[in-house]
């Protein structure tokens, strides 16, 4: 019932930036608290940023914080991930996800997936 969709990823420089989207549709998908996951080849899928359905409260990981932020403007059901300063081993598959219930910074808290955007940082 839920869909999600991300893009907006590409290869880009060290110090370049890139804005994620993630198109969300579906049933009570505005009502939802959100996140972003990010997977390097060969590593685990590790959390980036989660925001709370309002968009009141916003977590991040520390690898991220101060550089990535996370929105959303439920009118259009969309979350965003601003990625500044984007270095190296900010390379990965970035997931776009819905949460459950649970805790923010747990993969297994989230039920809804999107199919991932590639972001590649070169030095």
């Amino acid at each position: 019932q839920v869909q999600l969709v991300e893009s907006g990823g590409g290869l880009v420089q060290a110090g370049d930036s890139l804005r994620l989207s993630c198109a969300a549709s579906g049933r009570a998908s505005s009502t939802y608290s959100m996140g972003w996951f990010r997977q390097a080849p060969g590593k685990e899928r590790d959390f980036v940023a989660a925001i709370s359905w309002t968009g009141r409260n916003t977590y991040y990981a520390d690898s991220v914080k101060g550089r990535f932020t996370i929105s959303r403007d439920n009118a259009k059901n969309t979350m965003y991930l601003q990625m500044n300063s984007l270095k190296p081993e900010d390379t990965a598959v970035y997931y776009c996800a819905m949460r459950s219930g649970g805790s923010y910074y747990l993969e297994a808290s989230y039920n809804y997936w999107g199919q991932g955007t590639q972001v590649t940082v070169s030095s």
